[in-house]
């Protein structure tokens, strides 16, 4: 009788997949049988690509006249701790009474590369391959995808994409750290007071270097400028009430040089002058000159693809993008969440059409409950696929993040940070059901001689999906009392945000009317240095091509190809932090640079600088995409690949520039702490010139296969 056998990528969903087919499974020594079906599993990869020495003895000794290594074929080998199972899974595969595979890795580009490689290397031949393609691990969404399975071949796209990438990462992580060790290796290890230093280079790893390096540099050049703001403060029945100066058309300091800006004075004795000039007449009064009204709405957020949940998790439990993964795919392995490696933030119609399990589900929930039937009472959810939150044309491979509605037998097991993350799934998903939030913006200036004063409220007049997700008007509203007065503030200053009870207060205003002023008052600011990148930032950042958007409505609105992928940003972060190249502030998730990194920054900088571009990069990446669309062979890939790698190399070849580098080294060092001791380090976010990176060759040379 002929069998169909499942492979999947780790034992974990090997099990699910066995208890969805429903019949009596026979453990066996990597997998387990039934009557009709064989069930086997992956340890993640099996296979992997030959190092150069395979290829041939004379790469084991690094040497600028091997360089550029571009071979013409590839080689692969069985990872040597993953061989037994490799060698269980290639029997399974082979085996003659085994006629249809179905293929239950991940479903993306590296699942699917995990598979290919392993059926390459068993020289399986002869038999049905179909995929299945699924969201989560849900017993239904299994069935589903087994039942429309596709032919393997749909795929091949994928496939070719997932291999070009794997060459393209392997290629210049050996190609250019072999080359930059070589030329600069004996500078930064004869600077650093090491016995060598081996140079780490990666496509995306020296980019994202370069991203933190500069932004180092730019707060390090920033220059504080103060400024002086002069603030008028009225009484409205009981509450008081400010506006800021600006010095608009009319106003006897319009284009001003003693202006910082339209709102401030670069110094005190003008914010002096101005207020004892307005103070002169007592008792002090102002006449309103301009009032708007208006209604504004705010929409709930879109859903979370794992870039905006790294980050918001980041900044909400303080974890690394890293563990915010592991936390998102434990949840997913648990059935609570759909598939995580994505970056869709929205829902495909299929699943529109299938919501109301999900919100049925979330009843068992308890914080979630009175929502999730709140919700189902409404019946809104019944017409989100017409809202954008459904969109077919924003998904390539998973829709969004969001609860399955089961797996609730697994919070019990949660850990307090696992439980928090899983809580802002659901929350997020719950709000897309729940109506904008509504507010009454009241914009006034009030007029004192040629001087304008602006005043600026918001009162919330039905809090529509805050109900579910909190205000954040609310939340910035108490950041705001322990935040200094800094230039981002002067520019977006606190609203005075009220509540409902003040509009009456607020409507009884009318143009022409005069008022009481209570005071005049200056407030001292300073211009402010560039944020440091925190490591959910540095994921957004990385998402949209090193731009660092922060408005999450303006993020949807831009969105790019961005560098690396969902499923490899954090690990790529981790990469940089255990090379020592940046450090990570565990308490405050701030990522800042290492001496180290910062002389590598410098040295890929007068070398290959190209490798530094963010927006190159990702163009990287975005050719990938084509390869999966089917827009551009394999072949056109890896000609550009190979010029590229080719290029590069010989113009490094052709430097002798080594020494000029010393004075740029020297600058950067100045910031860190010199060494008590060989070996030593000194500085709670600083590597100095210890024996940090000094990783052998070999070792470094394999991790650059992959970066």
């Amino acid at each position: 009788m002929a069998k169909a056998l499942f492979i999947a990528e780790k034992p974990s969903v090997a099990q699910e997949f066995a208890k969805a087919l429903g019949e009596n499974m026979r453990r066996g020594d990597g997998f387990v049988e039934s009557d009709s079906y064989v069930v086997t599993w992956c340890v993640g990869h099996l296979v992997t690509m030959s190092y150069p020495e395979v290829y041939d003895p004379k790469y084991q000794r690094w040497s600028l006249n091997t360089l550029p290594f571009l071979p013409d074929h590839f080689l692969y080998e069985v990872i040597p701790g993953v061989k037994k199972q490799f060698q269980i899974v290639s029997h399974l595969l082979n085996r003659k009474d085994v006629d249809t595979i179905y293929v239950c890795t991940d479903s993306g580009r590296e699942g699917e590369y995990i598979y290919r490689l392993v059926e390459q290397m068993a020289e399986v031949k002869g038999k049905t391959r179909k995929r299945v393609w699924i969201d989560s691990q849900t017993e239904e969404e299994i069935h589903r995808g087994i039942r429309e399975a596709k032919d393997l071949s749909a795929y091949d796209n994928l496939a070719s994409a997932a291999y070009l990438r794997a060459k393209e990462d392997y290629l210049m992580g050996i190609n250019f750290s072999r080359l930059l060790t070589l030329k600069y290796g004996n500078s930064v290890s004869n600077y650093l007071g090491m016995k060598y230093s081996v140079i780490s280079v990666g496509r995306v790893m020296t980019c994202v270097l370069g991203m933190i390096v500069r932004r180092e540099r730019e707060i390090r050049q920033f220059v504080k400028t103060p400024f002086y703001r002069v603030i008028q403060q009225l009484d409205a029945e009981g509450r008081q009430i400010e506006g800021e100066f600006r010095a608009v058309e009319g106003s006897r300091y319009f284009q001003s040089p003693k202006l910082y800006k339209e709102n401030g004075f670069k110094e005190k004795k003008d914010a002096e002058t101005l207020v004892a000039d307005l103070s002169a007449a007592q008792p002090m009064t102002t006449v309103i000159r301009q009032l708007d009204k208006k209604k504004e709405k705010k929409n709930p957020p879109l859903l979370y693809n794992l870039a905006e949940l790294q980050n918001d998790c980041s900044r909400m439990f303080k974890i690394s993008p890293d563990e915010t993964l592991r936390i998102v795919q434990e949840l997913y392995e648990k059935k609570l969440v759909t598939y995580p490696r994505t970056d869709a933030r929205v829902l495909s119609s299929a699943v529109a059409k299938e919501i109301g399990r999900n919100l049925s589900g979330l009843r068992n929930f308890g914080p979630a409950k009175a929502f999730a039937q709140e919700v189902l009472d409404a019946g809104s959810y019944k017409t989100i696929a017409k809202t954008r939150y459904v969109n077919d044309k924003q998904i390539t491979d998973h829709y969004a993040i969001i609860p399955t509605g089961q797996g609730f037998g697994a919070l019990a097991s949660l850990n307090k940070t696992a439980y928090g993350v899983y809580a802002a799934v659901v929350r997020r998903f719950l709000s897309i059901f729940y109506p904008p939030a509504e507010f009454s913006r009241v914009t006034m200036v009030t007029g004192m001689g040629t001087e304008s004063f602006f005043y600026s409220f918001r009162v919330l007049l039905s809090e529509g999906y805050f109900k579910v997700a909190g205000n954040p008007y609310e939340k910035k509203k108490k950041a705001d009392t322990t935040t200094e007065n800094t230039e981002e503030n002067a520019e977006n200053p606190a609203e005075n945000n009220f509540g409902l009870e003040f509009l009456d207060v607020l409507n009884r205003l009318k143009k022409g009317m005069e008022l009481p002023v209570q005071g005049l008052a200056i407030r001292e600011g300073e211009t402010s240095p560039p944020k440091r990148y925190n490591s959910g930032s540095m994921i957004l950042a990385m998402e949209n091509a090193g731009q660092l958007i922060e408005d999450e409505e303006l993020r949807a609105q831009i969105k790019s190809c961005g560098i690396g992928t969902s499923a490899t940003r954090a690990e790529i972060l981790k990469k940089l932090i255990a090379n020592k190249y940046i450090a990570l502030n565990k308490k405050t998730q701030i990522l800042t640079p290492t001496l180290q990194g910062e002389m590598i920054y410098d040295i890929v900088f007068y070398s290959i600088r190209s490798l530094l571009n963010p927006e190159l990069t990702a163009s990287w990446d975005k050719g990938l995409n084509y390869v999966a669309e089917g827009s551009v062979t394999e072949e056109e890939y890896m000609q550009k690949l190979e010029h590229f790698v080719r290029s590069r190399t010989d113009g490094v070849l052709g430097l002798n520039n080594q020494y000029a580098l010393r004075p740029f080294f020297d600058e950067a060092a100045k910031y860190y702490k010199a060494p008590k001791s060989a070996g030593t380090q000194t500085g709670s976010n600083r590597t100095t010139r210890s024996a940090a990176g000094s990783t052998s060759r070999k070792r470094v040379a394999r991790s650059t296969k992959s970066v």
